[in-house]
């Protein structure tokens, strides 16, 4: 059994991750065998992530610590925790892949960017395309008066050039 001090260490370790974390989600991994969590572990191996289960009463002091209180009701129970320094849809699209293999894993709450968020909005963050897909939409939308005005500009230089040269096919011809 850690001791005091050991314990306090924990606790700081723990709250140091919620306030680097850009995403934290608890998950209830009751039913889960050790070969599922591996897989599940595995499919969380990148770089910024984080999947723990972590004791409740180290995590109910660092979320009072960091003023996470409203979470606490939510982690009743087996968690295990998922802490996403970068890419916050990555890892749910991952959980929620999991989750639709295997039906034992059960999302109960998280935090997003400092804020608490319910399992309804972490499942949306999880339809949302790869961020890859985002950005090349938001250039997309940014390129698209920018294409516009080149059509445009091109349709009016072109029928110019029909108009000079049917007048100069006209003179040709007389």
């Amino acid at each position: 059994m850690p001791n005091l001090e050991q314990k306090e260490q924990i606790v700081k370790d723990i709250e140091k991750k919620l306030q680097d974390a850009t995403l934290v989600v608890f998950t209830d991994y009751r039913g889960l065998n050790v070969e599922e969590m591996t897989s599940l572990r595995e499919k969380l191996r990148v770089p910024g992530v984080e999947y723990k289960v972590l004791k409740n009463t180290m995590v109910e002091f660092a979320l009072k610590n960091t003023g996470h209180e409203d979470i606490i009701p939510h982690t009743f129970g087996p968690n295990a925790v998922l802490f996403s320094n970068e890419d916050p849809v990555g890892p749910v699209k991952s959980i929620y892949e999991f989750i639709k293999q295997y039906k034992k894993l059960e999302v109960k709450a998280g935090i997003l960017e400092g804020q608490a968020i319910a399992p309804e909005k972490i499942k949306s963050l999880a339809d949302l395309p790869p961020r890859e897909v985002l950005l090349a939409q938001v250039v997309g939308t940014m390129q698209a008066p920018i294409t516009s005005l080149a059509y445009v500009l091109n349709a009016n230089l072109s029928g110019f050039a029909r108009v000079i040269d049917q007048i100069r096919e006209q003179k040709q011809a007389s």
